[in-house]
This record gives C-alpha cells, sequence and structure tokens, in this order.
C-alpha cells in the first residue's frame, strides 16, 4: 500500500528560478505541460528562457520553440541576463524550433498550419540534444489563425499529447488580455494544461507591481496566492516567497544585547533579547536617526558585525551626523564590522530592495541590522506591496536569528496618527520605542517610552531625554502630564530634570 502510495506522487523537477521552487514545493510535475499566461511585459518570454537556462546550469539540455520573436531576438534580449545561449547552441545544449512568421509571409487562415510538421520538428530537436526541458513561447501567436476555439483546443491536446509522450517537461506561454479575469485570450488553453501559473504586471495606487500565482498544479502541492516578484537585469526572474521559506523560524533568545543607550537597557529591564526585531517610532527629529545610529555603535564595540541600511539620509550625511554623536563610522567601516548601504528608496519597486538587502545580508553575515527609514519606502509604493515587503523583511531576519532595529517616521500623534508602516509592524515586532515631543510650559522637550517588550517587564513611564554631542540621554519620567500620546498633553506641575 505504501509502495503504490509513493508511486502516485508526483514528481517534481526542479527549475532553479528563485523563489520558484519554493513557491511551487519543488518544481515543475515531471513530464507534463506548464501553461504560462500573463500580460505584454509580464515576463512570459523571460520565464521561459530562464527555465531552459537554469536546467543547463544543471546538466539538462533544452529546446525553445518560439512562435513569434525570431531566434536571434531572443539570443540578443536574453544576453542582458548573463544568459549565452549562442554558446550553448555550439555546445549542443540549447536549440531553437524556429516556429515565427518570417518577414514577408502571409498571414495563415483557419485551418492551414501544419501542426504534424512543427511536432516532428520538435521530436526531432529533442532527440538532437536530448533535451530534458521544452519551452514554447508564445502559442497566442499561431492561434490567431485559428478563430474556433474547437480548433484551438483539438490542437492544444495534439501538441500537449505527444510532448507527453517523450517525458519532456513542457513550459508553454500564452497572451491574457487584462491582469484580472478570463485566464487565457481564448479561455480554453489553461483546460488543456496541467499546470497554470499566472504572471501579473498590476498596476496599483500608481505602481507597477509584479505578481506571480499558481493557479492550478494537478495532483501536487503548492503555495496558495499571489507572491511579488522582481526581473534582475543580472538574474531574470527572481520571486519573494515572504514567509513560505524552507527554514523554519528561529525560536526565541534569552540572551540580553544593549541598545547603546545605558538608561534605554534600564528601561528595557536589562537591554533587547539577542534576536528581536525593535520599531522605533516618531516624529522628525525626535531622534530615530541617533538612536540607530547608537545601536550600530554598540554592536560595534561589543566585535558585531553590523549593517546600515540607509534610505533617507546619503552616506555623506550619514557620517557627518554619526561624528557629530562622536560615533565614527568610518573607523569602524576599516575595523570590518560595518557596512553602510545607501539605496535610493524611488529608483527601484520594493521587490528589487527586498532582493538586493537579501543578497547583501547573506554575504555580510551581520549580528545586527538598522534600517532608517521604513517610512520612505512605505511613501513610493502600494498597500499591499509594502504589507508582503515587511513579511519578507521580517522573514530574513527571524531565519538568520538576527536583531534589527527599524525606524519609522509618523505623526505627532500614536493613537490618532498610526502610519501605515506602524500598522504592518507592531503586531509582529518584539519591542516597540516611542519617541514624542512635550510642550512644557510653552518649551518643546522630548519624550521617550517602550510600548510594547515581547517576553519582558519594561519602563512603563514616558522619560525625558537630551541630546548632546555625545548622544542621547535619558532622564525623569514627566510627571503631572496626561495625553503626550494623544497628541493633546495636558501639564498640572511639572518637575524639571
Amino acid at each position: 500500500m505504501n509502495q503504490e502510495k509513493e508511486q502516485d506522487l508526483v514528481e517534481k523537477l526542479v527549475t532553479g528560478i528563485p523563489g520558484f521552487d519554493i513557491l511551487s514545493d519543488g518544481g515543475l510535475p515531471i513530464g507534463r505541460v506548464t501553461l504560462i499566461v500573463g500580460t505584454a511585459g509580464s515576463g512570459k518570454t523571460v520565464f521561459a528562457s530562464q527555465y531552459l537556462a537554469e536546467g543547463i546550469k544543471r546538466g539538462e539540455n533544452g529546446v525553445f520553440v518560439t512562435f513569434e520573436e525570431s531566434p536571434q531576438r531572443i539570443r540578443k534580449n536574453m544576453r542582458g541576463f548573463g544568459w549565452d545561449i549562442r554558446q550553448w547552441e555550439e555546445e549542443g545544449k540549447w536549440m531553437f524550433v524556429d516556429a515565427s512568421r518570417q518577414v514577408g509571409e502571409q498571414p495563415l487562415v483557419s485551418g492551414e498550419y501544419d501542426f504534424d510538421s512543427l511536432v516532428a520538428r520538435i521530436k526531432y530537436a529533442i532527440n538532437q540534444v536530448g533535451a530534458v526541458r521544452v519551452s514554447m513561447d508564445c502559442l497566442g501567436a499561431i492561434f490567431t489563425y485559428l478563430p474556433d476555439k474547437a480548433q484551438v483546443r483539438n490542437d492544444l491536446y495534439m501538441i500537449g499529447s505527444v510532448l507527453e509522450q517523450i517525458e519532456s517537461t513542457v513550459v508553454v506561454t500564452s497572451e491574457r488580455n487584462q491582469e484580472y479575469g478570463n485566464i487565457s485570450t481564448y479561455s480554453v488553453e489553461e483546460f488543456v494544461a496541467d499546470n497554470v501559473i499566472i504572471l501579473r504586471n498590476a498596476m496599483l495606487q500608481h505602481k507597477r507591481r509584479r505578481t506571480v500565482e499558481i493557479l492550478k498544479y494537478r495532483g501536487s502541492s503548492h503555495k496558495q496566492g499571489e507572491f511579488p516578484f522582481s526581473i534582475l537585469p543580472d538574474k531574470g526572474i527572481v520571486i519573494i516567497p515572504l514567509s513560505t521559506s524552507e527554514t523554519p523560524e528561529a525560536g526565541t533568545s534569552d540572551i540580553r544585547m544593549t541598545s547603546g543607550v545605558r538608561e534605554l537597557d534600564a528601561m528595557c529591564e536589562g537591554g533587547f533579547f539577542r534576536n528581536s526585531i525593535i520599531l522605533v517610532s516618531g516624529a522628525t527629529g525626535t531622534g530615530k536617526t541617533l538612536l540607530s545610529t547608537q545601536f550600530i555603535a554598540a554592536g560595534a564595540r561589543h566585535n558585531e558585525r553590523c549593517l546600515l541600511f540607509a534610505f533617507e539620509e546619503n552616506r555623506e550625511l550619514i557620517l557627518r551626523n554619526a561624528l557629530g554623536w562622536s560615533v565614527d563610522f568610518q573607523q569602524m567601516e576599516r575595523d570590518g564590522k560595518l557596512r553602510i548601504v545607501y539605496r535610493n528608496p524611488e529608483a527601484n519597486p520594493l521587490e528589487y530592495h527586498l532582493i538586493k538587502m537579501q543578497e547583501i545580508i547573506e554575504e555580510f553575515q551581520p549580528h545586527r541590522v538598522a534600517i532608517d527609514s521604513l517610512s520612505v519606502l512605505e511613501w513610493g509604493s502600494s498597500t499591499e506591496g509594502f504589507r508582503q515587503f515587511i513579511v519578507g523583511l521580517n522573514s530574513i531576519f527571524r531565519e538568520r536569528r538576527m536583531t534589527a532595529l527599524y525606524t519609522s517616521t509618523t505623526p505627532m500623534t500614536l493613537v490618532s496618527g498610526t502610519s501605515t508602516s506602524e500598522a504592518h509592524i507592531s503586531t509582529t515586532t518584539d519591542v516597540i520605542i516611542l519617541l514624542r515631543y512635550v510642550e512644557v510650559y510653552g518649551e518643546i522637550r522630548r519624550g521617550i517610552t517602550v510600548i510594547k517588550m515581547r517576553g519582558s517587564q519594561h519602563d512603563k513611564q514616558i522619560r525625558e531625554f537630551t541630546i548632546d554631542n555625545r548622544g542621547m540621554h535619558i532622564g525623569r519620567p514627566f510627571r503631572n502630564i496626561t495625553g503626550i500620546l494623544t497628541g493633546h498633553p495636558m501639564s498640572g506641575f511639572y518637575k524639571p530634570k
């Protein structure tokens, strides 16, 4: 009985496309046809080409059947991803079957397309290179000659059955007219394929956002829902599987680590727990960047590798500000204890930033990471895109057992002015620190409070703090002043520090 169950399991072929094999629970079902659908510019041809390129890297040769673009154009377009198709052709690892319409060729009418000849050419190419993988791009180009849906369905069945007989694992691309709605242009392609994958490049809140969804995986498990992806010049498609990584989430730690501010450590009953995610929230100028600077400096003093992602201030400004608080970031870099990475938040979509951040983290292997600030990333993204970015970011740090500090610029209030970033992060962070302005007898002062510390007691008072050339200094709590968090402070008696 157990042996029969094992034989019934669908064996999968690892595609090698970053993130896809996690999303698909192992890759594409072997010996079956997978339909990739999407609108123009969604990445269908890149997926089909990358599927073969990654196979060649694994010793699995491929055949590319093109119905639309010429082999010359495909070679040229894919060269930017680092795939030397011509070299692979010369080595007998990649072979084209050119079924594209030639210049000056008259359009065919329904029923004139010679599918028998096409299938024979495909079988010959597969035998020539010993192909394990086959990509066909894009079927819609030939079905424009076949307006009868019944004939389209019959032809698809015929192609699919022939390819299944030769036990190749096939990827077929097809156009669709809209991001959400009918699965494919002719609304029949998805019914004759074993698997259906949708690539989207939707416009959300004036921002383009690429996602992939496995709609159907006949007889095989896969992750549900839409997952963001990006197309990178040096890699091709990179899918962000968010919290679906194969690596289980790391456990909690009882080891305390310093925040870099002695008085804040006391407020947190001895410092942050290692592997925590900390959110520092406050209005502009309240000291968020200072707190992240002292957090990084404390790690360097304890011989920890530290990484600072800056999305708001450039490198020169970061170094100057740090020196103003008696922190020498340049020396830390020379000692190999710090890396500063400045990225323009508007230059690329969130998915691209997350992928690059993950690459840097895997290369540098830091113990502490500070991100200053999440708010500028939030402003340039859609709500759903930012939510998934936070989920992916948290997953990276949890799985690698790193301590991370995020800063977020918020309105003057907490209760009546919570930002999107706070709403998405607050439930998943371990520590939340609020920095606020407080008006006392016509004078603006700064206040700090710890409103959340998972797994530990903490000081719940709002304390005044000052900033000088040595950094942050936290003093006594505000007395007889209420409404600070709601943005409507009322003072009775205030005893200054």
